[in-house]
């Protein structure tokens, strides 16, 4: 059976719209994790965007500057994570699961 070009590309025309509507949706969104005993904690957009770095003043020691530095680095890092992976959810709930190569 020959496939319908058609109806074909109306679909791949709905999976961009959509993938769109996502990404507008993931510019929205916001994740926020924390590390210490949530003495430094890190707000990211789902984009992946670094929105806002709060550290308890009790986390900063002017002997030990590493360990903070430690620590908004491991924030980030999770707040990155979790961004990746709410961005990945959404996406796949767009591509049905579909692995398409250089999409997010």
């Amino acid at each position: 059976m020959k496939p319908n070009m058609g109806n074909m590309m109306k679909q791949a025309q709905k999976m961009q719209q959509d993938m769109a509507r996502v990404q507008a949706e993931l510019a929205e969104e916001r994740v926020e994790a924390s590390v210490g005993g949530g003495m430094v904690k890190v707000v990211m957009t789902g984009e992946q965007a670094v929105e806002r770095v709060m550290i308890d003043p009790a986390a900063v020691d002017p002997d030990d500057i590493g360990m903070l530095e430690d620590m908004v680095v491991a924030a980030v890092n999770e707040a990155a994570r979790q961004a990746q992976e709410l961005a990945s959810r959404k996406m796949a709930a767009v591509t049905g699961g579909l692995n398409i190569p250089g999409l997010m």
